[in-house]
């Protein structure tokens, strides 16, 4: 390995970078150079008590530590590679309880109660309802004749699929949109001052979506909640366990699929031919393309349970592993021109979804659905869509966010 040729002091999870842009020619030289590397933080800015984490670049040693849970903990330190600066331990303790933070067997357990809202039939139930709703944000849209794509178009469907799923009200929709941008939120300056808009989100999320499963619990629907909070006798989840559920829902099931939405529409103005070639043809491969092209999670952490040698480097017991999704999904060992948009892209085994293992994305098949229709939806009725302005992209250590783009319809 020779020393790669980065910016002085060069950390992917600094939220100022990606107001910007996505560090893409950084990770092309780490790969090239230094595929598992070092990344010094002080405790103040990492909030995890050490002196930094091991970036990790490749799409194969991404891979590497997703499958091997046993070697690399999401439990120690949670999966979020960086926090709000000056987070406290116990409020980072408090996302233990989260499922993605949660290591086998108990997240086996876990996810194989929640698969149950995941199967092929209960995401195919949805497919009607959701392309009615997709035709009518289109068409709303439509009418403002120019806007903001992200609250106009791009929420609306991730955030109606997870009423729909979970039976939230739709005129409870907009409380999730609220609450989960100001729960991510809590690094950029327009949606909250500190940490503590965010801590005070995710309890509203808890206790709406508690009450909720106490609702069910004393007057079963037939729907998704009551089957997952039934009894916890019978293996259900308990009204706190159903309440991680959800919190982690309003991030996984609508942050990440509205940000994929707002990423392929900007990735289809950047590149007609695509946009084209869809509107005529309409390939099943375009969400998948979208997701890797978008990376909407940048990354994860994992912390080694004991050491270990990860691409040729000495990893200690307790040391934190960052795997950047952002990153693999470029890497031209595995992807042949990885910088090009290509919605035909055939196979396309990108890690947008997660690296494999346990903690892959529940929501896969709902999300692809979701995209799929959307864009079915836009080129239908606004074929001749066209960006009015620069997207204003979210300050954010580990989403790759767009907070608005200003569109004209038509």
């Amino acid at each position: 390995m020779t020393c790669p040729v980065l910016p002085e002091g060069f950390d992917p999870t600094d939220p100022d970078l990606y107001t910007e842009r996505l560090p893409l020619e950084e990770f092309a030289e780490l790969r090239r150079t230094a595929p598992v590397k070092w990344v010094p933080q002080t405790p103040e800015v990492s909030n995890f008590r050490d002196d930094g984490y091991w970036l990790v670049t490749r799409h194969a040693d991404v891979k590497e530590v997703s499958t091997k849970p046993e070697l690399y903990s999401t439990n120690r330190n949670t999966a979020i590679i960086r926090f709000a600066e000056g987070m406290d331990v116990n409020s980072i303790d408090a996302q233990k309880l989260i499922m993605i933070n949660i290591d086998p067997p108990e997240h086996t357990r876990l996810r194989s109660i929640v698969q149950r809202g995941f199967t092929p039939r209960a995401i195919n139930a949805l497919k009607d309802a959701l392309t009615d709703r997709a035709a009518r944000i289109v068409h709303d849209a439509i009418k403002a004749g120019s806007g903001d794509f992200v609250t106009q178009v791009a929420c609306e469907l991730p955030l109606q699929a997870i009423a729909e799923l979970i039976g939230v009200p739709q005129e409870d929709r907009r409380k999730i949109f609220e609450w989960s941008n100001q729960m991510l939120g809590y690094d950029d300056p327009e949606y909250a001052e500190d940490s503590s808009v965010g801590a005070a989100a995710a309890a509203e999320v808890m206790m709406y979506s508690m009450g909720m499963a106490e609702q069910r619990k004393a007057c079963p629907a037939h729907d998704i909640v009551s089957k997952l909070v039934a009894a916890e006798s019978e293996g259900s989840l308990s009204s706190d366990e159903f309440g991680f559920f959800v919190l982690l829902l309003a991030v996984a099931g609508n942050e990440t699929t509205r940000n994929a939405i707002t990423h392929g529409m900007l990735a289809f103005f950047d590149n007609p031919d695509q946009w084209d070639l869809y509107k005529s043809s309409r390939p099943e491969t375009t969400a998948d393309e979208i997701v890797r092209y978008s990376s909407p999670v940048m990354s994860f952490q994992r912390t080694a349970t004991a050491d270990t040698v990860l691409g040729g480097q000495q990893i200690k017991e307790g040391q934190r592993v960052g795997i950047f999704y952002s990153s693999a999904n470029f890497d031209p060992l595995v992807f042949e021109n990885p910088d090009k948009f290509d919605i035909t892209r055939d196979p396309n085994p990108h890690l947008g979804f997660g690296g494999g293992g346990p903690h892959f994305c529940l929501g896969a098949s709902l999300a692809r659905m979701e995209i799929n229709l959307m864009f079915e939806a836009i080129a239908d009725a606004m074929p001749n869509i066209a960006k009015a302005a620069e997207p204003r992209r979210l300050r954010h250590a580990w989403i790759n966010g767009i907070k608005e783009l200003q569109v004209n319809y038509a």
